[in-house]
């Protein structure tokens, strides 16, 4: 019986009924002078048969003439509330009390009529009760019409070929008006087959008609049975749950997971008055992997944004562009982009145009390696704040470069920190990396010697200039979709159907969205008062490998069997985990639960100053061996892994 069923279901032969066109007003409205006839002379046999002559004394009008009257009155309430101009099909809530307040209002007035009428002739035009019984019939009548054709099209278009049941994620507001505007859409494939309840509330037998599961087997079994392989999740509903754990069993059981644009991105009704409930699409994996909206003080970051002249470095970057932009919040007196590559830069200072037309930018092409032009930037804008944000961070190309990674990561650090001392900067925030804590690598020991550099720097001013700019730096792990992380890299080779490549099956990394990043950059940049390296809450590492393999089912395919994963082995100075401390490093936490102030052992900075310009003077001669085991003295937990730099460490 369920295979007929959907074979029907299936077949074309209600496809057209949906596509066809509306009736016309005046055809709406002729169908409801119809069904009001109907119910006059319904009432009228039941009125005179049943009351009239018992409680009308008095003559009366003929039942044609009474028609007649009843007839323009009600047409004159139809007109003056517009019950005609809606389409049956779509027909709402608002549509119903139109009706009502139409058929009664008509009755109101005609028992008005009636009372004046007899005042002066002692007559009436119609029988009372024949009004009082009109009433009701007339509106049940027009009721009926317009919940039997909404009805009877959505099961029709629930039929229709070309339809797809889904279920909906969520028994509260946002997922009821979901299957509302998914019943009364014509813009979209999908149509709703029932709910799904997450909470521990007993199951409710249904909601618009539609069954309600909780999350359990039953709920699996009959979704197959239906042949029923989405769901739609709401926005409202993503905020409330743990998308990495909530949403896994549906991605177990190669359910497609669908969402909607925020509400307030949804089309409102057309000229038609049908909903439109714009594009439903594909959950992403940085949805699943997105954290709860984090919070900060943006009164602090106002005090220190506002008005201020505001430098960038790295700013075409991905973590450089965000914070460009969640610095406009806080409208500065002007923002310097510091880049070196020009593509990305016009294509950032273009956008940023069009996104913030009333803020001043001031795109630069600079090397922060040339010390001069820096001088000419900082001497010619005066900044007061700086996000250090320029670097090299792709870990084996750095392992095969090692003195371009010292170039740029500690040299351009070491010009930005000393020109930014220079011209009296008033902040100066550097952002880290994981990697620089007991580093395998060439890219994160570099990133540590600049951490080493900048505090040592502050220590020394602080002491004798206490209103000295202060520095401080920021360490957090993989961002997602960051340029060359590995959630774009994936989607790559899924789209080319594999094979999708991971270097070891227990590998595991932190992940943070990049506005969730940049938004823990500002607040630090308020916390810190000079020296502090702050290390953000990154949450719970994620296997490498799961994250293939959901990324897999996401699109559609079964891992291993649609898409082979390959194992190529851990990269040149790549190590399993990442680690935000240092094993000797405790932290202490700060009035942001996501932000933690890590203690780091000191360094002098006479020593570290001598010691880094010996390591640029390497680097600038090409000596890489000589400037891996400079580094490694500076850096003694620095140990290489999977690296040709190992025979140092022995």
């Amino acid at each position: 019986m369920i295979n007929k069923r959907n074979e029907l279901a299936s077949s074309d032969i209600f496809s057209h009924i949906p596509d066809s066109t509306y009736l016309p007003r005046w055809g709406v409205l002729l169908i409801d002078i119809v069904l009001i006839s109907v119910a006059y002379w319904t009432s009228l046999w039941l009125g005179e048969g049943a009351f009239s002559y018992r409680f009308q004394p008095g003559g009366v009008l003929p039942a044609w003439q009474q028609y007649l009257i009843l007839l323009s009155v009600q047409i004159g309430c139809f007109w003056l509330f517009h019950t005609y101009s809606g389409i049956l099909r779509y027909s709402t809530f608002i549509d119903t009390i139109k009706s009502f307040i139409a058929v009664f209002g008509c009755g109101m007035i005609l028992i008005l009529f009636n009372l004046t009428y007899h005042r002066f002739t002692s007559r009436q035009l119609l029988l009372n009760t024949v009004i009082g019984i009109y009433m009701p019939i007339a509106f049940v009548f027009l009721f009926c019409l317009r919940v039997g054709v909404k009805t009877l099209y959505e099961m029709i278009y629930q039929q229709s070929a070309g339809s797809k049941r889904v279920m909906i994620y969520g028994t509260k507001a946002a997922g009821i008006a979901i299957a509302k505007m998914l019943r009364s859409s014509d813009n979209t494939p999908f149509r709703p087959a029932g709910f799904i309840e997450s909470s521990d509330k007993p199951e409710r037998h249904d909601i618009m008609g539609m069954p309600v599961f909780r999350l359990s087997d039953k709920l699996f079994i009959w979704m197959k049975t239906h042949n029923v392989h989405d769901i739609i999740i709401s926005p409202t509903k993503m905020r409330e749950i743990k998308p990495d754990q909530d949403l896994q069993i549906f991605i177990d059981h190669g359910i497609r997971i669908l969402t909607t644009p925020q509400f307030t991105e949804l089309e409102s009704e057309d000229s038609s008055g049908k909903q439109n409930i714009g594009r439903i699409e594909s959950i992403k994996i940085e949805d699943l992997l997105e954290r709860p909206t984090i919070n900060i003080n943006t009164d602090n970051v106002d005090k220190i944004l506002r008005d201020k002249v505001v430098l960038i470095s790295g700013a075409a970057g991905s973590i450089g562009s965000e914070i460009v932009r969640q610095v406009q919040k806080f409208r500065p007196k002007a923002t310097i982009l510091i880049e070196l590559a020009e593509s990305p830069l016009h294509d950032l200072t273009l956008d940023l145009r069009h996104l913030f037309p009333d803020a001043r930018f001031i795109p630069v092409i600079a090397d922060i390696r040339n010390k001069e032009r820096l001088e000419q930037i900082f001497s010619e804008f005066r900044p007061d704040v700086v996000y250090h944000a320029a670097a090299y961070k792709h870990v084996p190309l750095m392992e095969d470069y090692p003195n371009e990674a010292i170039m740029a990561n500690v040299l351009g650090t070491k010009n930005m920190a000393d020109t930014a001392v220079k011209y009296h900067v008033e902040r100066f925030l550097m952002i880290s990396t994981d990697k620089a804590v007991n580093p395998t690598n060439i890219m994160g020991a570099s990133k540590r010697i600049a951490e080493i550099y900048v505090q040592s720097l502050f220590n020394k001013l602080h002491h004798s200039d206490p209103s000295c700019t202060k520095f401080i730096t920021t360490r957090f792990g993989n961002v997602l979709g960051s340029n060359g992380s590995v959630i774009p890299y994936f989607k790559k080779q899924i789209a080319a159907k594999g094979p999708v490549t991971v270097t070891h099956p227990d590998i595991i990394r932190y992940f943070m969205t990049i506005p969730e990043a940049c938004c823990l950059v500002l607040e630090a940049s308020t916390l810190g008062e000079g020296g502090e390296i702050f290390v953000f809450d990154m949450g719970r590492p994620v296997k490498i490998l799961d994250l293939a393999k959901n990324m897999i089912r996401l699109a559609g395919y079964i891992p291993g069997k649609d898409i082979p994963i390959v194992f190529t082995g851990l990269r040149p100075g790549e190590k399993l985990y990442e680690e935000l401390l240092n094993q000797k490093e405790t932290t202490i936490p700060t009035q942001n639960e996501k932000i933690m102030v890590a203690r780091v052992r000191e360094e002098d900075y006479d020593q570290v100053s001598l010691l880094i310009d010996q390591l640029i003077s390497l680097a600038h001669a090409n000596k890489p061996f000589l400037t891996v085991q400079l580094m490694k003295q500076i850096v003694p937990e620095y140990i290489s892994n999977n690296s040709i730099y190992e025979q140092l460490d022995q």
